[in-house]
């Protein structure tokens, strides 16, 4: 017999596959007429936490993608996930097939998730239409994104505070939303696990002259990178609730579930966000059956791709718990989060490198950069991820004697 409960798991869960299946019935005229001829991959001088991927056809269409691992783990895997020949289309097989295979080892889904949005653009490409749409999108007409506070050169300084957020305000993207870190307060000092009184007076100090500087017109989130243990992250998190922060972001010493979480955000007011590094439903299942944080955080270059998210954000979705994206990519991951936020009903926002000085991240797409104003990214509305890359920028932050392989 059924629970009341599953009974109603049942019917939230009814519309999940819903997406799809409604991609299948789109790719179905086309199924088994293109094969991948190669996967390759490639890393720019900027790219930090990954490389690109492109995935050729025989139909002369290209698909890209943006990964979690570096060039030389790519190219190593790579020919261990037997791709060429395959059918591009067939997304849910390919990526059924390359995160369940065990032997002789256990997937990378970093790499995986680069493929994965690769995949997709190609479909979109081949399908003549956005992403989004194949996703069953659009179900807004822009993305909220949110940018970072590291150009702050000093937030113990009320000053300096007002200086940057003046600064800020003044930038053509109208960005409204910032994070950052409990650090930039503490000035190079030694930060975590453990946090002294006197860094906290810093850090409340901070974080305080942060919203005097930007009033109620700007949210600030609190940016952490799991160094501080339990009692340290529960102190920041009820420092900084004087000044609404929007969410306190990755606070414990480690990304894996523990009841560690529950403890946190029990003890503060302020909602509890993780998950750049977590992979597939499975890693986050346990944060979402137990309620552990308040907004889950992947990232599609390490999580699963387009499809390990859009099932992430539908199991999220089940039990009432919005999904923001984290992304410190190139464009090509920006694109592929926008896609994903545009499809999905709980997104909340996505993090985006976009609008720093040099706009070294926008100078990728050939003709018209991305547009992003009043902190909302205009949807793309060219097959798949919409975006065309110029070859010249290409060259020019490719490392010497690198080449696509």
């Amino acid at each position: 017999m059924y629970t009341r409960r599953d009974l109603l798991k049942i019917a939230l869960a009814a519309p999940a596959g819903a997406w799809m299946a409604r991609y299948e019935a789109l790719a179905a005229p086309l199924r088994g007429e293109v094969k991948i001829t190669s996967v390759k991959a490639l890393q720019l001088d900027y790219q930090g936490d990954g490389c690109l991927v492109r995935i050729e056809t025989d139909a002369g269409v290209t698909g890209y993608g943006e990964t979690g691992v570096d060039v030389a783990t790519a190219r190593a895997r790579i020919p261990r996930l037997r791709l060429v020949g395959a059918d591009p289309l067939a997304i849910e097989r390919l990526f059924l097939s390359m995160t369940g295979a065990i032997h002789p080892f256990l997937p990378i889904i970093p790499l995986i998730s680069g493929i994965d949005i690769a995949l997709w653009d190609l479909a979109g490409k081949l399908l003549g239409q956005p992403v989004y749409k194949l996703l069953g999108g659009p179900l807004r007409d822009a993305v909220p994104m949110y940018s970072h506070g590291d150009a702050l050169k000093d937030m113990n300084s009320l000053e300096s505070c007002r200086e940057w957020a003046k600064m800020m305000r003044e930038q053509p993207e109208g960005f409204t939303t910032f994070k950052l870190e409990p650090t930039q307060a503490l000035r190079g000092e030694q930060a975590g696990p453990v946090v002294t009184t006197a860094q906290l007076t810093k850090i409340a100090r901070g974080f305080a002259n942060l919203r005097e500087a930007v009033g109620d017109d700007i949210d600030i989130g609190v940016h952490c990178h799991n160094q501080w243990d339990t009692p340290s992250s529960i102190a920041i998190a009820r420092v900084t609730e004087p000044m609404c922060p929007l969410f306190v972001e990755d606070p414990l010493s480690s990304v894996e579930y523990s009841e560690a979480w529950l403890a946190i955000k029990r003890e503060t007011r302020t909602p509890i966000m993780t998950g750049e590094k977590l992979e597939l439903v499975k890693q986050f299942k346990p944060f979402i059956d137990n309620h552990a944080v308040d907004i889950i955080h992947p990232d599609v270059s390490f999580a699963g791709g387009i499809t390990g998210c859009r099932k992430i954000a539908d199991y999220a979705h089940f039990h009432r718990i919005p999904m923001a994206l984290h992304n410190i990519g190139t464009l090509v991951r920006t694109y592929a989060s926008v896609h994903l936020a545009a499809s999905i009903p709980n997104f909340y926002r996505s993090e985006c490198r976009l609008g720093r000085p040099g706009r070294i991240y926008e100078k990728m797409a050939l003709g018209e950069p991305p547009v992003i104003k009043n902190s909302q990214f205009q949807l793309p509305r060219g097959p798949g991820l919409g975006l065309e890359i110029d070859p010249a920028h290409m060259r020019q932050h490719t490392p010497k004697g690198q080449d696509w392989a």
